[in-house]
């Protein structure tokens, strides 16, 4: 319904002159980024995470992910901790959905049994990173309003940058402002506002490759906490897709066989 009205008005803005909205032109980008990833079928890669603290301090962990696209809703993603030994086997699965809430579970292999995340406790950090249990969710174009704010550009790079709002009552943002790349459409950073709408994190997604002659992926992505002076590196390598995964590689019974 919303892309049939969004047709409707850049239409009427062609033939009579009427300008779009800030909304109106944010929603627009918002819509366009996500039909030109859309049809990658599943993926899988491998990636590194790095916690950092204060003082600069590393600690890592050896993570493989995979994800599997889904027709007219969010996608399923999981992903699989392999060391250090005290999480080995760890294990998250996450259903993103458009028009109510994530289900998310998180699977302990100490305690051999299936920890549901409310929905109220997304906003808490995901395995000791600084990357929020609600990060890890696909980012569908309603779960947002939005606003355009302006076009500039960003180390060089033309891009958008826009503003948008969680709907999500129980996020742990009040909002976001998104700076993304003209030309293929991903977001380069992102900063994130907490629920007193102070700064609280920025996200840099950093050296993107193409896949498939269409799907853009970075090979980096470091969050940097504000407020507590810790940050995350995610490094991703091995991207693989058309994996033949099934709904069946993403239920609650694939956390438990997950090695």
């Amino acid at each position: 319904m919303k892309k049939i009205l969004l047709l409707v008005l850049l239409s009427l803005s062609i033939t009579s002159g009427w300008a779009l909205t800030a909304e109106e032109k944010g929603l627009q980008i918002a819509q366009k980024a996500d039909e030109l990833d859309a049809g990658w079928g599943d993926q899988k890669q491998s990636l590194e995470m790095i916690l950092r603290n204060k003082q600069g301090q590393e600690s890592r962990r050896l993570i493989r992910g995979r994800a599997l696209e889904v027709t007219g809703d969010g996608d399923k993603s999981m992903s699989i901790f392999d060391t250090p030994a005290d999480v080995k086997g760890t294990a998250f699965l996450s259903f993103t959905h458009v028009n109510k809430p994530d289900d998310q579970w998180l699977y302990l292999p100490a305690l051999k049994r299936v920890k549901r995340i409310a929905s109220k406790n997304k906003s808490g950090p995901f395995m000791g990173s600084e990357f929020a249990f609600e990060d890890m969710s696909s980012q569908e174009v309603d779960k947002y309003t939005y606003k355009w704010l302006r076009d500039e550009k960003l180390d060089g790079k033309d891009v958008y940058v826009l503003e948008r709002v969680p709907v999500d009552k129980h996020s742990g943002y009040t909002r976001q402002i998104v700076w993304g790349d003209m030309v293929i459409y991903q977001p380069l950073k992102v900063e994130f506002y907490d629920r007193k709408n102070a700064l609280l994190k920025t996200l840099v997604l950093i050296d993107y490759k193409q896949y498939l002659g269409k799907y853009w992926r970075p090979d980096q992505m470091l969050m940097n906490n504000h407020q507590n002076g810790k940050s995350t590196l995610l490094k991703f390598t091995d991207y693989s897709f058309n994996n033949g995964f099934t709904d069946r590689d993403f239920d609650r019974n694939s956390l438990k066989r997950a090695r």
